[in-house]
């Protein structure tokens, strides 16, 4: 009752005594260990649950639908429609009808556009968020049965319970029991289904949603089915609400973007302000002259103030748009659709354009190009001549077997289902996969989440007259889940029959050869990398096999990752191309032409991200690569930043931090020394120079052309950056993740026809780049009409100013019909 907030852009900020000050509420997670998550698995009291609901408001996100009076209202507020009221009513009094008639058609046309177009995108807005605003939900409350709940009555500390055949989260949740298959393209703009695991039970690591986003349910992504063992729900707690959540933030991002500033739209204002000065001399001229002649005040002022609408002429702000009506006719031929017409004006002055990679650049996913075995036991890989592109003539072995159960694949409605390469991988061997539930799957000694086997193969793993033969079947205990952290996933497998468990990993190389026992490095490991790197990115696989059964079942699923992913054996290399879209190098050396810079802004991994930029062009065959680390502070050491210069093959060479960043800083200053270099740095290398060298990152920014493992934040702040020194920017995406970038630009273009265009001012209904030249000449075209027409309304509001001023001092005027054919006839012909 006696708490004090206030709330700002939809957040409440509430005041701290201690601090003396308003801090942003904070949500549950903050600074909480992971393991306590697991106090809170009986849910909340009603008491507790009444006391947090009074803190933290409903769980909805509100996006108000304004009523077309209201709007018209802000609308009409305009200096420039205020003005056009006051001389359409000087004209009605001076019975000049046509023209004021004339006048109120055009600026009512463009009010009715106006309303619309912004009804409209509250409308599509308001659909997008209302789906998860109200729904009923089964949560768990502290000494009572489970009870469902409408989700505006949800708040941090809530156990949420999963239905078995899924939901839509209408908060942000964390998993605390059992797996969740999710489809989280409103948040990635992937479409593919990723699995979510339960948080680590004993782990005192503090809770992050952005670390531990393989175990948290975001707002508005779909949980399509759950997995549990024995019985248990799978539950998870609630730890945001409302505009909290991370759809919260990005419907926060689209309705409070951060003013543009159009320097076209200052100068006119500037202009107008000079003809505003200009008109008031006549205006005293008029008044002081007539009055000598013996007018009647009501005369002289009816005369005078038709002179402030002579040289401020009212038709100035229709006249301006027509190049953009033009140009955006022009562009819904081309299939790309406007929602801000004002913006296309921008887009003439564009000069640096960021690219998401994953369907922008690149088709969706990545396709498997071959598999790179090791010798038999000389840990040694096979040459390039020697590759497997049939991955099934892979004889049965740890290789095969790592690539048929190292994924997180599923059976969703009969399909398989998952990352697009896992699918791949999976396919390529030509097992076949069988979900948990069936007969076969018992012989496990217990359910397993899914089962696979090659296909008619039956060995004897004990071949004396005691066993019996098996069929070879691979059963897939635990998963740990891909993490871009950790840019690797593990799975703890038992073959049928076998009397230990086995561990196979893959990921990213660098991460996978510190995992590895050094003995089983390949002698040419090094040697292959730079011979296959112009074919995409390359991931390692492992194996080891000294998990025996001493533990219980239960105890696989209490281990940590970093107990099971050491002392690993190398097993091969499997090679994989991220094919570039058809028009993506020709556009870009379009806009390499065009003096457009360039830059790819990618939650992918840095290694894929270079390849794809030299392949399309954004870096050159004649630049040097220089990736830039930058690492947070700790107990001991300060923040560093590290530049490492890398050869064509991307063989890291570490060279002193100190002079090279010397070299880099002074080079920024030289365009043509600095076009040698190409920076590329990581999210986290990204908001470490942010929040401790801010100084350093605007000449990171200067030659930086890939920025890998951006959150959607980090890409809107990218963009803010590069607007911040100077450059008119475009963004270019497909995805939710996009929508803060696409919204924040100066042009913003979306490929895709689902949330991101409801924030991007253009969407394209070609899933290419070539869009973005188009808008770039439309927008050119647009602009240079836009300069024409201002010159030539100012130059014509002068020439007839000085006209009827000359007229006024021989006490003479323009007739009706002159006035009529001049603003009627001219301007409607010549400037429309």
């Amino acid at each position: 009752q006696n708490l004090r907030y206030f709330i700002h852009h939809c957040l409440k900020y509430v005041w701290n005594a201690e601090k003396q000050t308003f801090e942003k509420l904070r949500s549950l997670g903050s600074g909480m260990p992971c393991s306590l998550f697991y106090t809170l698995r009986h849910g909340l009291s009603s008491t507790d649950h009444a006391n947090r609901q009074s803190l933290y408001g409903d769980n909805v996100i509100t996006v108000e639908v304004k009523p077309y009076i209201k709007l018209l209202f802000y609308e009409v507020l305009n200096p420039f429609y205020i003005f056009q009221l006051f001389s359409v009513c000087l004209w009605m009094s001076d019975e000049y009808y046509y023209y004021a008639a004339a006048i109120i058609v055009m600026s009512l046309t463009s009010i009715a556009v106006s309303l619309y177009t912004i009804r409209k995108q509250s409308e599509m807005l308001h659909q997008m968020v209302e789906s998860h605003n109200t729904m009923l939900v089964k949560v768990c409350r502290r000494g009572e049965d489970c009870q469902e709940v409408i989700s505006t009555d949800l708040v941090p500390g809530d156990v949420l319970v999963i239905p078995p055949n899924g939901m839509l989260m209408p908060c942000d949740a964390v998993l605390i029991t059992g797996n969740c298959i999710v489809n989280e393209s409103m948040l990635t703009g992937e479409s593919v289904p990723v699995t979510k695991t339960h948080l680590p039970s004993q782990s005192s690591e503090v809770y992050s949603p952005e670390k531990h986003k393989s175990h948290t349910l975001f707002c508005g992504t779909q949980v399509i089915q759950t997995r549990y063992y024995g019985g248990e729900k799978v539950k998870a707690v609630v730890v945001r609400t409302g505009f909290s959540t991370a759809k919260g933030e990005l419907v926060r991002s689209i309705l409070f973007p951060k003013p543009l500033n159009f320097k076209l739209l200052t100068a006119a204002y500037r202009f107008v302000l000079v003809l505003v000065g200009v008109a008031m001399i006549g205006f005293t001229f008029t008044v002081a002259w007539m009055a000598l002649d013996g007018e009647s005040v009501g005369e002289i002022f009816l005369e005078a103030l038709d002179l402030i609408t002579i040289c401020v002429p009212p038709a100035l702000p229709s006249a301006l748009t027509i190049g953009i009506i033009y140009a955006q006719r022009r562009l819904k031929k081309q299939g790309i659709f406007c929602i801000i017409p004002e913006r296309i004006n921008i887009c003439g002055l564009v000069d640096l354009v960021c690219f998401d990679k994953t369907g922008t650049l690149t088709e969706d996913g990545l396709d498997l190009w071959a598999v790179v075995p090791t010798k038999n036991d000389r840990y040694c890989l096979f040459s390039l001549r020697d590759v497997l592109i049939n991955v099934s003539l892979l004889p049965l072995g740890p290789f095969l077997t790592a690539m048929a159960t190292c994924h997180s694949l599923t059976v969703i409605g009969g399909n398989l289902s998952g990352d697009p390469l896992d699918l791949k991988m999976f396919k390529s061997t030509k097992w076949e996969l069988e979900e948990p539930g069936s007969e076969e799957s018992t012989k496990f000694d217990m359910l397993v989440p899914t089962v696979v086997r090659p296909p008619h193969t039956t060995v004897l793993l004990h071949p004396s007259p005691h066993e019996r033969e098996h069929p070879y079947e691979v059963g897939i205990i635990r998963q740990f889940t891909f993490s871009s952290s950790l840019q690797r996933m593990s799975v703890i497998t038992r073959t049928l029959g076998s009397h230990h468990m086995e561990v196979y990993t893959k990921g990213a190389p660098e991460m996978i050869i510190q995992l590895c026992k050094p003995e089983t490095e390949p002698t040419n490991l090094r040697k292959c990398q730079a011979s296959y790197h112009k074919a995409g990115e390359k991931m390692l696989w492992s194996n080891r096999s000294d998990l025996v059964t001493r533990y219980t079942w239960h105890k696989y699923f209490l281990m940590y990752r970093d107990q099971v992913e050491t002392d690993l054996t190398f097993l091969g290399l499997m090679v994989m191309q991220n094919a570039l879209k058809p028009e993506t190098t020709p556009t870009i050396q379009q806009l390499r032409e065009a003096n457009i810079r360039t830059v790819m802004v990618t939650g992918d991994n840095i290694l894929t991200a270079v390849s794809v930029a030299r392949e399309c062009k954004m870096i050159c065959s004649g630049q040097q690569v220089v990736e830039v680390t930058a690492l947070p502070p700790t107990d001991s050491t300060p923040p560093t930043v590290t530049y490492t210069v890398s050869t064509k093959h991307m063989e890291p060479v570490e060279v002193k931090v100190r002079k090279i960043a010397t070299q880099m800083e002074d080079k920024v200053n030289a365009d043509d020394e600095m076009d040698q270099f190409r920076f590329a740095m990581s999210g986290k290398s990204f908001a470490v120079i942010r929040k401790y060298f801010p100084h350093v990152l605007p000449k990171v920014a200067v030659g930086g052309t890939v920025f890998a493992r951006m959150s959607p934040d980090q890409k809107t702040q990218l963009v803010e950056v590069y607007q911040d020194l100077g450059h008119y920017v475009g963004m270019c995406g497909d995805g939710a993740n996009d929508c803060g970038a696409l919204k924040r630009a100066h042009a913003g273009i979306s490929l895709s026809e689902l949330e991101a265009s409801v924030a991007s001012p253009f969407t394209s209904r070609k899933a290419t780049i070539e869009c973005v030249p188009t808008l770039i000449r439309e927008g050119r075209c647009a602009l240079v009409t836009s300069f024409g027409v201002f010159k030539f309304m100012a130059l014509y509001s002068m020439i007839q100013f000085m006209s009827v001023l000359i007229l006024y001092g021989v006490f003479a005027n323009l007739g009706d019909t002159q006035y009529l054919y001049q603003d009627l006839v001219i301007i409607t012909t010549i400037a429309f």
